[in-house]
């Protein structure tokens, strides 16, 4: 679960980081005694949407010259003037597809000066099953970038879960960012709060880029992106109440309501799968053949039928899909389950595009007996390999 910049820099303020002084808006009209709560006399207004390059972002609405979706405001008066122009409009972003989010909140902030921008993470990495820092001297820009052409420039740290984050840790983040004097003695500080919020609230992701020193010599948290494991949320009811479901797709959302394991994606081949390594390889082997999947759907070891149908129902309300391919093998999931589940749901939904199954092991027989009696018009596959081939030709000739 993701949550907005605003949000995060409360989290972490309220563990103890630097973050400027900021106010939240949700209307044109709370812009002016916002600002007026701030002490200026440089303030930023930034849209609040689940995703990044906000700053070089364009309005779908404004002209091509006009100002990104992150602005230096030098008065009340064009904080209150970049809000109306911001609130309500679509900002277009490279992470956020041609189609664009549109703007529901902004964020006013306390402007900075700014002497030096640095980057932050902290992740789990998993080829030695710890919390890791990533931290480079090249702060505001795209890590991958940096990744690409200047790997040397960053550090990875990991973090033993027994010890948290030591003196000698520490040390080797500070060397790293070339940190001396009060932000050196900040950045001591900073690191073991940052990793206590990584590892009490359970977040998969906290990202400071950037992270700045400012002219006065001290650090502060200038943009902060949070996510959490969904798996964990139970944990945190104060966590779940911050969830804007204007930022998911409303895909996403429904799956989430039966407990199934959705992510929408840019495709049109729909897939239903379980297991999550099947799903993945599912995924791959449809790109192998020359088309796109459109989601990735696990739906688990122990589905019902209800949740099979309620899976099915999801795939053929995108209106991308353009054929659907169901791939299940058969250990704790029954073969007829999944069967009985795409009777029901193709009965309830019709069946507008090719669909192609592919079912073994547990139950097979009995699974293509349900679908062969059903009456739909499926196509059968023996293994993956003529799924992937047939649901692929079914959609290109279609």
């Amino acid at each position: 679960m993701n949550i907005h910049e605003y949000q995060a820099k409360a989290l972490l303020k309220d563990f103890g980081a630097p973050v400027a002084e900021g106010v939240p808006v949700f209307a044109a009209d709370e812009a002016e005694a916002a600002a007026k709560k701030l002490p200026g006399p440089l303030y930023v207004v930034k849209s609040q949407i689940h995703a990044g390059g906000r700053g070089k972002g364009k309005f779908k609405e404004l002209s091509a010259d006009a100002k990104g979706g992150v602005r230096l405001s030098g008065s009340v008066e064009e904080v209150v003037g970049n809000t109306k122009e911001m609130l309500g409009n679509t900002l277009v972003t490279k992470q956020t597809g041609p189609a664009g989010k549109q703007v529901n909140r902004l964020y006013i902030e306390d402007g900075a000066d700014i002497d030096r921008e640095l980057y932050l993470s902290i992740l789990v990495d998993r080829t030695v099953g710890r919390p890791a820092f990533v931290v480079s001297t090249e702060g505001g820009m795209d890590i991958e970038a940096v990744a690409e052409e200047t790997p040397e420039k960053i550090l990875t740290l990991a973090i033993d879960p027994e010890t948290g984050v030591t003196a000698a840790d520490s040390a080797k983040l500070c060397d790293a960012l070339e940190l001396q004097g009060e932000a050196r003695s900040d950045g001591e500080t900073l690191f073991p709060i940052l990793y206590k919020a990584f590892t009490e609230k359970d977040m998969s992701l906290l990202e400071v880029n950037p992270l700045i020193v400012m002219e006065n010599g001290r650090l502060r948290v200038l943009d902060a992106k949070v996510s959490f494991d969904g798996n964990a949320l139970f944990r945190h009811p104060d966590i779940v109440e911050l969830r804007d479901v204007t930022e998911e797709d409303e895909k996403e959302i429904e799956a989430s309501k039966h407990d199934l394991a959705y992510v929408a994606l840019d495709g049109n081949i729909g897939c239903m799968v379980n297991g999550a390594g099947l799903a993945m390889a599912t995924m791959d082997i449809i790109k192998l053949y020359g088309a796109e999947p459109a989601n990735f759907l696990d739906v688990g070891g122990g589905a019902t039928t209800e949740k099979v149908t309620a899976a099915f129902k999801i795939i053929t309300a995108d209106p991308a899909v353009e054929g659907i391919l169901v791939n299940i093998f058969g250990g704790i999931m029954r073969c007829d389950v999944i069967a009985e589940g795409v009777v029901t749901a193709v009965k309830e939904v019709g069946l507008k595009v090719p669909l192609v199954v592919r079912l073994e092991g547990t139950n097979v027989e009995k699974g293509k007996k349900i679908i062969n009696e059903s009456g739909l018009n499926v196509i059968a596959a023996d293994d993956l390999d003529d799924a992937a081939k047939k649901i692929v030709k079914a959609v290109k000739g279609a």
